[in-house]
């Protein structure tokens, strides 16, 4: 099983303007949310550690997970609002997030919650502003050191520098998870956000050294970067598609390149290590377009499995393991 932790939120959208206000369009969403739902649409069943409020908000997040195939054992409900989250996408179609809301449910997953997660997961996925905002960031360190060597540890930072706006937060963080992750997905606006001035190949340099198994650096419309300490780097093109916007894009790609690795035996550090080029070309092709699709309607609304095979004439492959 894969575990996915972290928030489940509603992104807001404005939908409309007059003078006296904006008309909003509220969707379900959040990176793990995402990637919990992706999973599930691709035909691996994953598990769901993440705080869920009862209010409104959050009976229609859980709902839309258990809707989508997605186990909520694992789930803390604390006695806390729903993060709300405002979407501005600007011409190009790149988003920036507006966080209203503190102390909400994502952020009160507890130390004691832990008893909810099973020790034999077959990875664990952590990521976005939860590994950088408290209580809930203590927490998944605690579960990350606590399943290292037992599961795969899959990471992606997602930096949000508008919902915590400490750099040095987000840097402390991803220091202490380096050396505890086996996959690490980070887009190249996330490098720039985290080390100004840094190119990627020198963050792929430092995180191999830190012990990282695969790193792969999405980049949009320039496509994906890929490599282990054994390959060459791997730059493969963007698959092409019209872009409506950005969002949920990344969140496709790691649940894309997850559920393709279960699929195909390789959810292992150790099998990680031993990918060839060929292989590895396949799995991120796949994510890649996965992705596009994702690209081609508004918000975060992540394909299924069949959906990715027919757009590109791809025989369906057989249901993953979960």
């Amino acid at each position: 099983m894969i575990i996915v932790c972290g928030e489940a939120l509603f992104d807001v959208f404005t939908d409309g303007e007059s003078a006296a206000g904006f008309a909003l369009a509220a969707r379900i969403g959040g990176s793990p949310f995402n990637v919990a739902a992706g999973l599930a649409r691709l035909g691996t069943a994953p598990r769901f550690f993440g705080g869920l409020s009862r209010d409104q908000f959050g009976r229609k997040l859980a709902a839309a997970l258990e809707r989508e195939g997605v186990d909520l054992s694992c789930a803390p409900r604390p006695d806390a609002a729903t993060a709300l989250v405002a979407v501005d996408v600007d011409a190009e179609g790149v988003p920036a997030y507006t966080l209203y809301g503190s102390a909400t449910a994502e952020r009160m997953v507890m130390p004691a919650d832990l008893a909810r997660v099973p020790e034999d997961a077959a990875a664990i996925h952590v990521g976005s502003y939860c590994m950088a905002v408290e209580p809930v960031a203590s927490t998944l360190r605690a579960l990350v050191a606590r399943q290292r060597h037992r599961s795969l540890i899959a990471f992606d930072p997602n930096v949000r520098l508008t919902i915590q706006p400490d750099r040095a937060v987000w840097q402390a963080a991803v220091a202490w998870m380096l050396p505890m992750t086996d996959l690490l997905k980070i887009s190249n606006e996330d490098i720039g956000h985290l080390y100004p001035g840094m190119a990627p190949q020198a963050f792929i340099d430092h995180a191999l050294a830190a012990g990282v198994a695969l790193v792969v650096v999405t980049r949009g419309g320039h496509g994906v970067l890929a490599v282990t300490a054994a390959l060459a780097p791997l730059d493969l093109p963007a698959a092409p598609v019209d872009v409506v916007d950005t969002v949920g894009a990344g969140d496709t790609f790691q649940a894309a390149l997850l559920s393709w690795l279960s699929r195909h035996g390789l959810l292992a550090r150790t099998a990680l290590q031993a990918l060839d080029a060929r292989t590895l070309r396949e799995a991120l092709a796949f994510a890649g377009r996965a992705a596009a699709i994702t690209c081609s309607r508004r918000g975060a609304d992540l394909p299924r499995l069949e959906e990715v095979a027919r757009r590109w004439q791809l025989p369906a492959e057989p249901a993953a393991q979960s």
